[in-house]
């Protein structure tokens, strides 16, 4: 059967698209619909009328934009792939130039360039859905405290010189009001957690981990969509931006093995705390960071070699029936 690629550029209230055969015949003209149920369902009937092609839509990844067509095109029973923005800006090579029809026309000739690489995007589960939009409201508030804290103290500094008092107190009761906040969404993830049984078999075994609390367990359950999207460690500790990379081109270009900036920040910061706990109370873990420390390697990278060591056996107790094992130094 022949193979139509669909392009599509989601924003918030609607969605570019167009498509092309695996001949480069236009068949969709660019065209833009709504982003609501009844403008995709619009867009599915568009598609339906190729009866004679195999569809494969592509689309940049946008966050909670594309949720909605992400589950009436998998309700439809339709091939998509998500791709990584940056991938595909890339990939255009020089690009002049910018509008949402353009991007839909570079995103479906990307999908025909790449036909042999795209992988089908599988819909996670409800639950899964909901512990990701619920920690990534977590790490929304998190940063509202960060600042409000900061702030405070700042105006600690002056309390003395300009009257303050009043305004320091309501300022200390919206992060009190955040905090509770915070502790209302971690109660609600565990509650989730806690009601699906292969959910709390796996936080189970990884909070058996030294190092490894509630939120990095629910944290590393969300990203691998409970160790189904990654079954490799190695491939998830690059996706936390824990994996060293090498720098070199030639015999005279040659830095120093780094991680790499393409990574999830929130994912590595949580890893990393929990490296920093781990050779608090892991006696090999302790062992380690000392020894290596001492042989004068940086801190932080020890720390990261840490965190690596604790995916590492994430991994290990997820795929065996047998519970972690403390080890000694």
């Amino acid at each position: 059967m022949k193979k139509l690629f669909i392009g599509i550029d989601v924003s918030k209230d609607v969605f570019d698209f167009y498509g092309i055969s695996d001949q480069g015949e236009v068949l969709i003209p660019s065209d833009v619909s709504f982003n609501t149920r009844s403008g995709i369902k619009s867009f599915i009937s568009k598609i339906k009328k190729h009866s004679g092609y195999d569809p494969h839509i592509c689309f940049e990844h946008t966050g909670h934009y594309g949720y909605l067509l992400m589950a009436e095109l998998n309700s439809a029973k339709f091939k998509f792939s998500v791709i990584n923005p940056l991938e595909i800006k890339r990939s255009n090579g020089l690009a002049r130039g910018k509008t949402d029809a353009v991007d839909a026309v570079r995103i479906a000739k990307y999908a025909l360039a790449n036909r042999f690489d795209l992988k089908p995007f599988t819909l996670a589960e409800r639950e899964i859905r909901t512990l990701r939009a619920l920690m990534t409201m977590r790490e929304g508030y998190v940063k509202i405290v960060v600042q409000l804290k900061n702030s405070l103290k700042a105006f600690k500094v002056i309390k003395d010189l300009v009257p303050l008092s009043s305004q320091l107190k309501a300022h200390q009761k919206l992060i009190d009001a955040q905090q509770d906040r915070i502790a209302s969404l971690e109660k609600q993830m565990q509650e989730i957690v806690a009601g699906n049984v292969q959910l709390s078999t796996s936080y189970r075994k990884i909070t058996k981990v030294i190092g490894v609390g509630p939120l990095t367990a629910i944290k590393c359950i969300v990203e691998t969509e409970n160790f189904s999207k990654f079954d490799d460690p190695r491939k998830f500790s690059c996706h936390s931006g824990l994996a060293p990379f090498e720098y070199q081109s030639g015999s005279s270009v040659r830095k120093r093995t780094r991680t790499s900036p393409i990574r999830d920040k929130n994912l590595k910061a949580i890893l990393f705390k929990a490296a920093s706990s781990a050779i608090q109370h892991d006696p090999q873990l302790r062992s380690y960071y000392r020894r290596k420390t001492e042989e004068g390697k940086h801190k932080l990278s020890v720390l990261n070699a840490v965190a690596n060591k604790i995916i590492l056996r994430i991994f290990a107790v997820v795929n065996r029936e047998e519970p972690f094992v403390k080890l000694v130094a």
